[in-house]
């Protein structure tokens, strides 16, 4: 598969804090995380691509936030590609019931085709969903890690469910990270299961960049 992103492209890459990677402050304007590692890693192997890289992510944003802000951090710059990571902030306030953010999974499963039919009625960009994901092999849903992946799971099922019904690559972070596991710790890639380090984050970006044909 050659790679699916032409020369001259704008990429726009949106989501929760793990997009964000502090793109707004010391690491502006991409970020340190797998944003800016797949930049880099495009301009290394294809140094005349000359492609425009954006990151709209927001720390702590659901899906809801993104509904609000989409005509001004996505459709505004009218991309060529839209990447999307959005999800576990929708299970973590959903599952700790917080008031006035908590956004159940049938509300993910409404407001999230809504956007994607945005951008392919309001842009010509193609769209890539990316699996909402957490490190840890937890199966014991009595503890919190474990009743986190089981409510996690339905948002990972619309997440799926979208990505085929809009032909959009699906980029599977959640079971990249599960089959990682099973090799090692997951202090290697995370300090908590929501946000990588460095190689969490690089491993990440290969991933993307692998589904994408780099």
């Amino acid at each position: 598969m050659p790679f699916a992103i032409k020369p001259e492209s704008t990429v726009l890459f949106t989501g929760d804090s793990i997009t964000d990677a502090g793109r707004r402050d010391a690491n502006f304007p991409l970020g340190s995380g797998y944003v800016r590692m797949t930049s880099d890693l495009i301009l290394a192997k294809y140094p005349k691509h000359n492609l425009k890289i954006l990151n709209t992510g927001i720390s702590g944003h659901t899906v809801r936030d993104l509904s609000n802000r989409w005509t001004d951090d996505v459709i505004r710059y009218q991309p060529d590609w839209v990447s999307i990571m959005i999800g576990i902030n929708d299970v973590h306030r959903w599952f700790h019931k917080v008031e006035g953010q908590s956004v159940s999974a049938e509300e993910y499963a409404d407001l999230y085709p809504r956007i994607l039919r945005r951008v392919t009625k309001e842009t010509k960009a193609k769209l890539v969903l990316i699996e909402p994901f957490y490190i840890s092999l937890e199966t014991d849903v009595d503890t919190h890690r474990g009743n986190i992946l089981k409510h996690l799971s339905p948002y990972q099922k619309t997440a799926e469910k979208l990505a085929k019904q809009f032909k959009a690559p699906y980029v599977r972070f959640h079971s990249m990270f599960q089959e990682h596991l099973k090799n090692h710790p997951a202090d290697k890639f995370c300090p908590e299961p929501v946000h990588p380090n460095p190689s969490g984050h690089l491993l990440m970006a290969h991933e993307w960049l692998r589904v994408m044909g780099w």
